[in-house]
């Protein structure tokens, strides 16, 4: 069988990846420290991003950095940042999340998304959710409703809500209703008829040698076939760190379907410095959500980055955390940049990764498209995909 193609991408092949963003920040007790005066790190979502469709992509993420730079100049905090910069990646048509998502098996668009305030620790989530243009804003709701504390009656207010009950909650707290066919778009809406086409073709093969060659066939394919879940990470400028991440899902995906995108300490993972971890760090992923669900790879990413050494304490946790547990397949090359009191990197498996980045000093955001070298064979059935980013204080 044919691969599922995704909607933003149309007939170009993609794969799906893992996107890990960590921010970290040394502390000490003897010393006073200042912000870095706040960063966004961003990333379009997992997946092939074609040559034809490149400055879209860059477009998308230099809007979403300059978004969340605008609020943190504004004095927003980190969570409010990471909020403005996902709108702007659920807004694209080019991205599965929000606007454009993948659609269903039953041609229908269910979204998720969650976010995650470093300084509080609360967070956010919703699943499966239908007729909301921006699911990370009901995520973002849910999280801030519940940092006011019980409801009537000492009752403990929702942070991860599913399917119609998050569309009604979602509503009745002000977030606007969108019909869910002004959510698709032709890109999503050929790529189903494709999609559809393909399954019926497969289903009409009766002997179990050709739909096993099929399947296997499917599988090799589906590697290049689908863009996941965006997501972004931010540091405001008193040093609070946040993340947040939003999808469409996997394309021909049941009908009720979560991914890792609305999971807790799967889809993205922030939290402070503190006296048992000595740095603040934020992380956002993206792949196939099976497998990133059983891994819990945002949190696990986190965990990792308490150490001295980030760059090798990703890579680590990847491998044997995630890609031991998945499939096989080898972890390409890190690249590493500083900017000011920043140092991020990034490495891949998949086909390509897009990226922005902008600090609250930067006149415009910076955005790069990695690849993998040419005959690089990408994983199959699931790849990876990261980047960590290490914030270092400045000392007065």
């Amino acid at each position: 069988m044919e691969s599922l193609t995704n909607a933003a991408e149309e007939q170009q092949p993609s794969s799906p990846l893992t996107n890990s963003w960590s921010i970290k920040q040394e502390s000490s007790k003897n010393q006073k420290t200042k912000g870095v005066g706040g960063f966004v790190l961003v990333h379009a979502g997992a997946g092939y991003h074609s040559e034809s469709k490149a400055k879209e992509y860059k477009h998308v993420c230099k809007r979403a950095c300059q978004r969340a730079v605008d609020q943190l100049k504004a004095g927003a905090l980190a969570v409010e940042a990471v909020a403005a910069a996902l709108v702007e990646l659920e807004d694209s048509p080019f991205t599965n999340a929000g606007m454009g998502s993948n659609l269903n098996l039953l041609g229908e668009i269910e979204c998720d998304a969650s976010i995650m305030d470093g300084k509080s620790l609360h967070y956010g989530a919703v699943g499966a959710i239908s007729g909301i243009k921006n699911p990370v804003l009901v995520a973002k709701r849910l999280l801030s409703e519940a940092q006011k504390g019980k409801l009537s009656a000492g009752r403990i207010p929702p942070c991860f809500l599913v399917g119609r009950g998050a569309h009604d909650w979602a509503v009745s707290h002000g977030i606007p209703p969108c019909p869910s066919e002004k959510m698709a778009t032709k890109f999503s809406l050929s790529a189903y008829k494709r999609n559809k086409r393909k399954m019926e073709l497969a289903e009409k093969m009766d002997t179990g040698d050709q739909t096993k060659k099929r399947r296997q066939s499917s599988e090799n394919e589906n590697g290049s076939a689908c863009l996941d879940t965006v997501g972004a990470v931010v540091v405001d400028l008193e040093g609070n760190v946040a993340a947040a991440v939003s999808s469409g899902g996997l394309a021909m995906k049941h009908s009720g379907r979560v991914g890792q995108a609305a999971h807790y300490g799967c889809g993205c993972w922030a939290e402070n410095a503190c006296n048992m971890n000595p740095y603040s760090t934020a992380v956002s992923t993206s792949g196939c959500g099976e497998h990133l669900i059983r891994t819990m790879l945002a949190r696990e990413c986190s965990a990792a980055m308490q150490s001295e050494d980030a760059h090798q304490a990703l890579l680590e946790a990847m491998q044997n955390k995630f890609i031991s547990e998945s499939l096989t397949c080898s972890l390409v090359p890190t690249s590493f940049h500083t900017q000011r009191a920043l140092e991020f990197l990034w490495s891949h498996t998949t086909e390509s990764m897009c990226v922005g980045y902008m600090s609250a000093q930067d006149s415009k955001a910076k955005t790069h498209i990695s690849r993998l070298p040419p005959g690089t064979v990408p994983g199959q059935s699931l790849a990876i995909e990261g980047g960590v980013c290490r914030l270092i204080n400045v000392v007065e």
